[in-house]
């Protein structure tokens, strides 16, 4: 239903009246007064000037021969025409709410337009009020509606936000079978009343995503009649309390060109037609309930992707766990009674069969090596703790390349080591710390062909902040360039390693780089083809006394 304009007659009314011709001006201030206006008055330009800039009055009258001094957006403005006067529409369309009488009308016409004006002003500033309102109370849906991944909530924020906001009887909401959008229906009530019945056009879903799909295309709303229930008097409840459809509209919800759902919004008789902004407004939310929607599914299908994968993570460490148990058991007996044999325990040792013993025990520590690397990958994410104390960095260098030194002499390596002068200390777990210099400078031996070199050197820089920085440079075959950024990825093996057949699980460096990381340090690998590599560990120092 329209709203009729209305005035608050208790409310003085201020009007400027602009007239040169002094019998006119006073007709018109005379009605004016007599329809309750407090009256100011100007007879030519300099007066008018001055009367507006003294302060606004709720409606200026004007004549034509003045209006040019009129600044835009003023108040309500009454044009006088003259008999020979033309009206230039123009004018009318420089101020927000104008109209004309002609000077020979009688003075009370010219009192009924300002008042006819006036309430037209009050009705576009209720108007626009009550749109603002509309606007934040469904910017708050649009907010609710982003605030959750859950399907469910997001539907149930649309539905209960719209009915509220819009004063709706009934609001509701399905998506069609889409791969981009969960399946999801809500619907809202007012209090008092029962579930809505839908429009015929929405009773299928055949007809709904037909309609949703053809309002869609056009980007537009469906505006629906009230429509009496089949065999019920217009009104009517139906068979179990439901209530006959009100006036109502459809709204599409898409994304692309593609249609993913329909809103339906019911309201009472007494309501005023639907406005454009309402209708925008609308448009609006369902644009970000369809960006909601497509979101919550596709977060939902990250998140199913990623608790698969920390199954299949826990399945591996578990794995891992196990089989490094099953592995050590035999392995201890093992090395216990090559132990056992070395020292004679069964008799003396044949030279050739001495020759077989050192071979298997070789590949017996070299088995524990890699039954350790397992095992530290696998507790990598669980047993995070370190046992940090203060740690001679020149001394813990100088241990590891003497137990290396002749794992590099039987390759026929140079290993040597030239640590920084004086006293360099980190604050570390020295064990962990042993076991990345230890990988490191293995790993350097194990790639560098035989009669290389290898040194390990350290020295101490101040950028970015003091560190003592470690590097292990060999002469060996090089990573290719495009692998070198995989090399700390678990179980990778560089191409041209897996080609030479050199033995080795992939694990070394992904352990170096965990521990590294967990000292708040950082790794860094250089590497050329058939040049060699070089890895440099960062370690911050110990600056406490």
């Amino acid at each position: 239903m329209e709203s009729r304009l209305t005035i608050d007659a208790s409310v003085p009314k201020s009007a400027l009246v602009a007239d040169p011709d002094p019998i006119r001006r006073a007709e018109t201030n005379a009605a004016l007064t007599s329809a309750g206006f407090v009256v100011r008055s100007a007879s030519d330009a300099g007066s008018l000037a001055a009367a507006l800039e003294s302060g606004p009055s709720d409606v200026l009258v004007v004549d034509n021969g003045l209006r040019d001094l009129l600044p835009r957006n003023v108040a309500p403005v009454l044009l006088m025409l003259d008999p020979d006067d033309e009206l230039d529409v123009s004018a009318l369309e420089a101020w927000t709410i104008a109209d004309f009488v002609h000077s020979g009308q009688p003075p009370a016409v010219r009192a009924s337009r300002a008042l006819v004006l006036i309430a037209r002003a009050s009705e576009r500033t209720r108007r626009r009020a009550e749109t603002e309102s509309l606007r934040e109370s469904l910017r708050k849906v649009s907010s609710a509606i982003r605030s959750t991944i859950d399907p469910a909530q997001i539907a149930r924020h649309l539905v209960d936000g719209i009915g509220d906001a819009l004063g709706a009887e009934h609001v509701w909401f399905t998506t069609f079978p889409d791969a981009r959008v969960p399946q999801v229906c809500a619907e809202w009530n007012a209090p008092g009343l029962a579930h809505g019945v839908l429009p015929v056009e929405l009773t299928d879903e055949v007809s709904r995503f037909e309609v949703a799909a053809h309002l869609w295309a056009e980007a537009e709303v469906q505006p629906l009649p009230r429509r009496a229930l089949p065999g019920q008097p217009d009104g009517a409840s139906a068979p179990g309390g439901a209530h006959a459809p009100s006036a109502s509209v459809v709204v599409p919800v898409g994304e692309g060109d593609l249609v993913l759902g329909v809103i339906w919004i019911a309201r009472p008789d007494t309501a005023q037609k639907w406005t454009r902004a309402e209708i925008g407004l609308i448009q609006h939310v369902s644009g970000n309930l369809a960006y909601g929607l497509m979101q919550s599914h596709l977060i939902g299908a990250q998140q199913e992707v990623m608790y698969k994968l920390q199954e299949l993570d826990q399945a591996k460490t578990d794995f891992l766990t196990t089989v490094n148990h099953e592995l050590r058991t035999p392995l201890t007996s093992i090395t216990a009674y090559l132990d056992m044999i070395r020292s004679g325990a069964g008799g003396a040792i044949p030279a050739g069969v001495e020759r077989m013993v050192d071979v298997i025990s070789r590949n017996a520590e070299r088995l524990r090596r890699l039954i350790e690397d397992m095992l530290t990958v696998s507790h990598q994410n669980s047993s995070g703790e370190l046992h940090l104390s203060p740690v001679n960095v020149g001394t813990m260098l100088r241990l590891v390349v003497s137990a290396l030194q002749p794992l590099a002499e039987s390759r026929s390596l140079s290993l040597t080591v030239a640590h920084a002068p004086g006293t360099v200390t980190v604050r570390a777990d020295e064990a962990k710390l042993e076991q990345v210099f230890s990988n490191i400078i293995s790993n350097a031996i194990k790639f560098t062909p035989d009669g290389g070199h290898v040194a390990v050197s350290s020295e101490i820089t101040q950028d970015p902040v003091p560190s003592v920085v470690v590097r292990v440079e060999d002469t060996g075959v090089g990573i290719p360039e495009k692998e070198i950024d995989q090399v700390f990825t678990r179980f990778f093996r560089a191409s041209n390693a897996s080609t030479a057949a050199i033995p080795g699980s992939g694990l070394g460096l992904a352990i170096v780089h965990d521990i590294v990381e967990r000292h708040s340090g950082a790794l860094d690998i250089e590497s050329g083809l058939g040049v060699g590599t070089t890895v440099s560990v960062r370690l911050p120092l110990n600056t406490k006394n």
